[in-house]
């Protein structure tokens, strides 16, 4: 940030702001003044604080996979079984679909489908934070493994990236409106799978 008046806004509620704009609305539905009319700050602020769009949004991605990865660690340490905690985690989004803000998909895997490999600076940011969900899963599975509950001879980090993949398409069955009752069947297989 360059030197000059102080900032006369928080900083970190502004990137929250954003980021709920961009995981609502997308990245090229977003125009800069719906940003500043939602941010609550002054376009000579934003400039000063963010320095463009793109900047914020990348911005936006890392503070979702920083928040998503805290809160995922954080539910596995609370469980008391690696499985249970990847089932949790699959039918969380047939909950999260049923109170109604699950449709609104996931920043990250709404931001791939949005920009696929077109942006090679986003689509690393993209991959970044799908390799961190991955990590945590894979760990859950590894954990699962030691305990007896998933096949010791399975690959981790591939169970990882399948429940990486299973909770992208259950997003994004229940963003286009999918009823909670036919995602949760749809966790129970993806979880089925992993033993």
């Amino acid at each position: 940030m360059s030197s000059g008046r102080p900032l006369e806004f928080d900083p970190d509620a502004a990137l929250g702001a954003a980021m709920r704009l961009f995981w609502a609305q997308g990245y090229k539905a977003t125009s800069m003044q719906g940003l500043l009319d939602g941010m609550g700050i002054a376009r000579s602020s934003f400039y000063q604080a963010f320095r463009g769009k793109r900047q914020i949004f990348l911005r936006a991605i890392d503070r979702y996979r920083e928040n998503l990865v805290a809160e995922l660690r954080a539910g596995l340490a609370a469980s008391g079984s690696g499985l249970a905690f990847l089932r949790d985690t699959l039918d969380s989004v047939a909950e999260d679909a049923r109170r109604g803000d699950g449709r609104m998909g996931c920043l990250v895997f709404n931001s791939a489908a949005e920009f696929g490999q077109r942006d090679p600076g986003m689509a690393a940011e993209i991959s970044m934070s799908i390799d961190a969900f991955a990590s945590v899963f894979s760990e859950a599975v590894r954990r699962a493994q030691r305990d007896g509950e998933i096949d010791p001879h399975k690959d981790p980090e591939l169970l990882g990236r399948h429940v990486v993949c299973a909770m992208s398409g259950l997003r994004t069955l229940a963003k286009a409106g999918a009823t909670p009752e036919e995602l949760a069947k749809l966790a129970e297989l993806a979880a089925a799978a992993l033993r």
